[in-house]
């Protein structure tokens, strides 16, 4: 039997709750950790991300506000940020805070630059006063920080190889395991090593249900709400939950594998469905806990930030494989639905983080739906079928390459055509 302990450490690591989109969130925590290292207020800010962050953090509501965008949760983390709070960073928000960072934004002292020669995510921020500076730079995953200087000397350091043994890139062990493996996990570890996946549960469903009541967003979910249609109601209540999010509603998602859409996507359908069965919370909690691991499962290959859709392409991969599991599925039909979702979803594209995502999120719970039904009846799409291979794992290692090494130059020029509609 594998470390299944570590498997559980796994599931805590990646998924935590979240405030508001994760990349303008994480640029407030590497802007609070300076902060709090240079021991009082700036009066100069710096701050360098690669493509992704910056094209996740153009359009995306903040949190407590009606702002969008990384200024604005800079600014917010200067007067309020708190690093402590991690992903909720923001959390202490209020319209008095606000109109102190809306001040600092008209004061000009933030510099945004997008880093072209970095790969992968990367944060780095340069905090001064008068004769004083302090930096901090995150890599790879969000909170990941790989350094803290303050006046050129270090505070805290360690090297890319040292984070990936980390706690921090704790994610990246997940390659040591098979399918096979995580549904031999959700089938027999204890019910209170999982408990904690609840709680997740809970928080998705709130904000859902908050995002229906109070039509947020653009109207996508209310669009899809037919509480007689379990599917229609799955799409709904997590297309509405992400309209609340990206429109910047001050309450928490739980997230997985980086991302707090990927959590909506992850637990929701699953949490939905089962309810509608009546299978009980303890089979609920064992299939959204499936669906957790092989979301970040197939992160651990396309990347923390990639130029495909990780809504799709993990957290919906990641839901079709709780739901045959939840109805029944076995081993092969659980592989199978997995397949059947990349053979169908694996195009849709990243272009930035918005409140169109919504859209994407309820695409990707309606084709995860199908995906299972289709497996748990044995309806397979054939291996070798365009990118698709004899095993589940070796399908998702392909994907990972397409978006890693096929995809390279898309993100670069996703953005160009994001700032050329800003002209």
């Amino acid at each position: 039997m594998k470390d299944y302990k570590l498997l559980v450490d796994i599931l805590k690591d990646q998924v935590v709750p979240a405030l508001g989109c994760t990349e303008p969130t994480a640029v407030a925590y590497a802007v609070a950790k300076a902060k709090e290292t240079l021991g009082g207020d700036i009066n100069g800010l710096d701050i360098y991300v690669d493509k992704n962050i910056f094209k996740n953090g153009k359009e995306v509501g903040i949190p407590g506000t009606d702002r969008k965008g990384i200024l604005t949760a800079a600014a917010l983390s200067m007067v309020v940020g708190k690093s402590e709070y991690k992903l909720q960073v923001l959390k202490d928000v209020s319209d008095k805070s606000l109109k102190s960072a809306l001040n600092i934004i008209d004061k000009n002292i933030i510099k945004l630059n997008l880093k072209k020669d970095v790969r992968g995510l990367y944060i780095e921020v340069i905090a001064r006063q008068k004769g004083s500076y302090s930096r901090v730079i995150i890599k790879n995953s969000h909170l990941n920080i790989i350094l803290i200087e303050k006046n050129g000397q270090c505070i805290f350091s360690q090297n890319e190889k040292d984070s990936i043994v980390n706690k921090s890139s704790l994610r990246d062990k997940i390659k040591v395991f098979t399918i096979e493996d995580f549904k031999d996990f959700v089938d027999n570890i204890s019910y209170d090593s999982i408990r904690f996946i609840e709680d997740g549960i809970a928080m998705n469903e709130d904000i859902g249900k908050t995002g229906l009541k109070l039509d947020l967003g653009i109207g996508i979910g209310n669009l899809f709400n037919d509480s007689s249609s379990v599917g229609q109601y799955a799409k709904a209540i997590t297309s509405a939950a992400s309209e609340a999010r990206m429109s910047g509603y001050p309450m928490p998602v739980m997230s997985s594998a980086g991302s707090g859409n990927h959590g909506l996507v992850a637990i929701l359908p699953i949490a939905i469905v089962g309810e509608k069965m009546k299978l009980g919370k303890e089979k609920i909690v064992r299939s959204v806990s499936l669906s957790h691991l092989v979301t970040i499962y197939i992160k651990s290959y396309i990347g923390a930030l990639s130029p495909v859709c990780g809504c799709g392409v993990a957290a919906g991969v990641g839901a079709s494989a709780g739901l045959s599991y939840l109805m029944g599925g076995n081993l092969i039909q659980i592989k199978g639905a997995i397949k059947n979702m990349i053979a169908g979803i694996s195009g849709m594209i990243c272009d930035g983080a918005k409140i169109g995502c919504s859209y994407k999120l309820a695409i990707s719970v309606n084709a995860a739906l199908d995906a299972a039904k289709m497996a748990n009846r044995n309806i397979f799409i054939p291996s070798k079928d365009g990118i698709l291979d004899e095993s589940a794992e070796k399908t998702i290692q392909n994907l990972g390459r397409i978006s890693v090494e096929g995809m390279a130059n898309t993100d670069g020029v996703i953005l160009d055509v994001m700032m050329e509609g800003c002209k």
